[in-house]
């Protein structure tokens, strides 16, 4: 029987296979389509997912592909300086096009083991007390003990669960797509420029040797967005709205997406999880998806192999929904307030003026930036100390820095007191006798997604959060 069957080879799934792979559990990624697709829908990795990607030693190779930008500007386009300080030792956005996201992370899923076949489609699912029975287009049946669907918005896995996916229906609609352009680079800029004074939907950047990023708002809602617009659409909803079409052709891709809100009812039934795309959708503004999805695997992976490997305490896999929903819908909320202060109605754009005026306040900014890059998500792990909750961001210790001790996915005791014990969690919690100057609490219990489980210095008080996270004591 294979553990872990995990539907849909996308950022999401294929971070998860991995996270699952450091455990020794066996991952199956399915994904319907043949080759990855060339759709450059997300541009780039936030703050807390290069953190993800730094704690599992994967951040030289998405620094050498990508470029690092300021985080300022990223709240509904308002234009804004960074602020002077987020908690995080990455405070930028790396910019990267999706499929070499996609490459990056299929790449290290395999690498560390997980299997990967494509052009299977799962049509079809079941569940018992004892497992997963997973049916593909082809008719053969598949046997896992967990199943996990990150199949994107249109989620086979959850449409077959039966979960509830409420929320508020596209009410606009985007074209987006890579094509090539014959005006001049100098014309191209002052058009847009002209027309983003009042239409900020509305725009088309250089790739390079020709090619343009173009977005612009659609004529009205389709019914079914998985149906690609054409060039010629294009080329009328550009002259609607700058005059001129550019003399576009030669797409490489055309896409349009809208601006729906959906979130799960549940993430979890039985021994099947939702993640991803398939658990919530949301406008694009801000380029929160990837990173959401991303950041949804490497919360529920190591809680997932704690299950298969059969030390997991009550209740922690359903910490899963408990942490992540309400980080969605948070995500769901802002995306859709970014859409109004994106509209060109007179009362959104008053709003947005205010909205900007109360940016230049410091907290104000800082605050903004921290829902768009994640850095603000604490979890609600009761009360304690502040940083309960919080994810550690990484610190230079004596030995080096955090985030390379943290590689292998257990989770770690950082002591600078040199008195506690995680003896009876040796496998499962590392504990590092060091200290910090940028740590102010004698000690900190890490899991393995970087989140504080307790701070303090007392070993009575240790042993009592060590088996909420981490099972029972085999000594």
């Amino acid at each position: 029987m294979i553990d872990v069957i995990v539907a849909g080879g996308g950022p999401t799934g294929m971070m998860l296979a991995s996270e699952l792979r450091l455990h020794g559990v066996h991952a199956l990624v399915l994904e319907r389509d043949v080759e990855p697709p060339g759709v450059v829908r997300a541009l780039g990795l936030h703050a807390r997912s290069v953190e993800v990607m730094d704690q599992r030693g994967l951040l030289e190779r998405f620094l050498a592909h990508g470029q690092q930008y300021p985080v300022g500007g990223f709240f509904a386009g308002i234009s804004k300086p960074s602020p002077d300080w987020l908690d995080t030792a990455h405070a930028y956005v790396l910019g990267i096009p999706q499929p070499t996201t996609d490459r990056l992370l299929t790449e290290h899923a395999t690498e560390v083991g997980a299997e990967i076949r494509r052009g299977c489609e799962l049509v079809g699912l079941s569940q018992d007390d004892h497992g997963v029975t997973v049916e593909l287009a082809d008719g053969t049946r598949l046997r896992s003990r967990y199943l996990v669907g990150c199949d994107g918005g249109r989620s086979t896995v959850r449409k077959l669960l039966g979960v509830g996916f409420p929320g508020e229906p596209s009410r606009v609609e985007t074209l987006l797509g890579e094509m090539e352009v014959a005006e001049s680079p100098e014309t191209v800029a002052a058009v847009v420029a002209e027309v983003r004074e009042t239409q900020l939907r509305f725009g088309a950047g250089p790739l390079g040797d020709g090619v343009y990023r173009v977005v612009v708002p659609a004529e009205g809602v389709t019914e079914d967005r998985s149906v690609p617009p054409t060039l010629e659409e294009f080329r009328q909803r550009l002259r609607a709205f700058a005059g001129t079409d550019f003399g576009v052709h030669s797409p490489r891709w055309l896409s349009r997406f809208g601006d729906a809100t959906r979130l799960a009812e549940r993430y979890r039934v039985g021994r099947v999880l939702l993640a991803g795309d398939a658990a919530h959708i949301h406008p694009p503004t801000g380029g929160q998806g990837l990173n959401l999805g991303i950041q949804d695997a490497f919360n529920l992976g190591w809680k997932l192999a704690a299950e298969v490997n059969g030390w997991a305490p009550a209740g922690l896999l359903d910490t899963y929904h408990t942490e992540r929903h309400p980080v969605a819908a948070d995500v769901l909320d802002n995306t859709r307030a970014q859409m109004e202060l994106l509209s060109t109605e007179p009362g959104p754009r008053s709003v947005r003026r205010l909205v900007s005026d109360l940016m230049d306040f410091e907290e104000v900014n800082r605050y903004l930036i921290e829902k768009i890059t994640a850095l603000g998500v604490r979890y609600d792990l009761g009360e304690g100390h502040e940083l309960l909750g919080r994810r550690m961001r990484d610190i230079g210790l004596k030995r080096g820095r955090l985030y390379e001790l943290m590689r292998g996915g257990r989770g770690l005791l950082l002591d600078q007191t040199g008195r506690l014990s995680v003896a009876g969690w040796d496998g499962r919690v590392d504990h590092v006798v060091d200290g910090s100057e940028e740590l102010d609490v004698p000690a900190v219990l890490l899991r393995p997604d970087g989140h504080v489980a307790w701070a303090g210095d007392d070993q009575q008080e240790l042993l009592t959060h060590l088996p909420k996270w981490f099972g029972a004591n085999v000594t």
